[in-house]
């Protein structure tokens, strides 16, 4: 093992160059395994047709654009779903404390993944119950400025009740994401592929997204898991659903 600057090229010298994980690896390491040592998690998967809401950006997004400033991307539809859904299932948007109580929250933060060159961040996006399209943007926006510029405060990354991961955006097809602590469960999004399915029992090829809930079994059960899951996909399949808040 070779002792001197360290390199992430693969050139064939056959060295190996040993160099220290930084404090934010350091705590994702930590978290991660604790999560593990510490739920009983279980993944559950389910699968929209993303071609409403894909319509319905296109035909929206130079409107948005030219009045907020930034783009409608599929992430709001997203986190107004999600938080629909834990309105209806609150116990994913609980937490056991002490390993004696529930705590129940009247409120949805939605933490964020975001991966940066540092590693990965979830900044969290507050009271996302009573947002709006153009609020959530607005919100992300700021975020992902402060994330990008290293300007991210604990403020910013604390208190979040669930967590969204995009993995869609590198490509990944499916995955089973870890629970964020303290919170209860996870939602992973993921590419957007062109796949046959039945449609009134004709195949026909759409845009589809598997999404995947990993949760705490300790606290939350199967059937809340997949109605969990079914709300969040009839809200993204349907996008004035959401905006009815229905």
């Amino acid at each position: 093992m070779k002792i001197g600057d360290p390199t992430k090229t693969i050139s064939g010298t056959r060295t190996e160059h040993p160099v220290p994980m930084n404090k934010m690896r350091k705590m994702i390491a930590k978290r991660l395994k604790e999560a593990q040592n510490t739920c009983a998690m279980l993944t559950t998967f389910n699968e929209c047709d993303m071609g409403n809401l894909m319509a319905f950006r296109k035909a929206n997004l130079e409107a948005f654009v030219k009045k907020y400033g930034v783009k409608l991307s599929f992430m709001s539809p997203f986190l107004k779903a999600t938080a629909n859904a834990l309105l209806d299932q609150p116990v994913i948007n609980g937490v056991i404390f002490n390993d004696e109580d529930i705590v129940y929250r009247d409120f949805v933060d939605i933490s964020v993944a975001v991966a940066t060159p540092r590693g990965l961040v979830v900044p969290v996006v507050r009271n996302v119950e009573s947002m709006d399209y153009p609020r959530i943007e607005l919100a992300m926006a700021t975020l992902a400025e402060k994330a990008r510029s290293g300007k991210l405060t604990p403020s910013d990354m604390q208190g979040g009740t669930f967590t969204i991961s995009n993995g869609g955006v590198f490509g990944s097809l499916l995955s089973m994401p870890i629970i964020n602590l303290p919170q209860s469960a996870i939602l992973g999004m993921h590419g957007i592929f062109p796949r046959p399915v039945a449609i009134k029992n004709k195949v026909e090829i759409r845009p589809m997204m598997y999404l995947a809930l990993t949760y705490d079994h300790r606290l939350i059960d199967g059937r809340e898991a997949v109605m969990f899951l079914r709300k969040v996909k009839s809200g993204v399949e349907d996008p004035t659903s959401i905006l009815a808040g229905i």
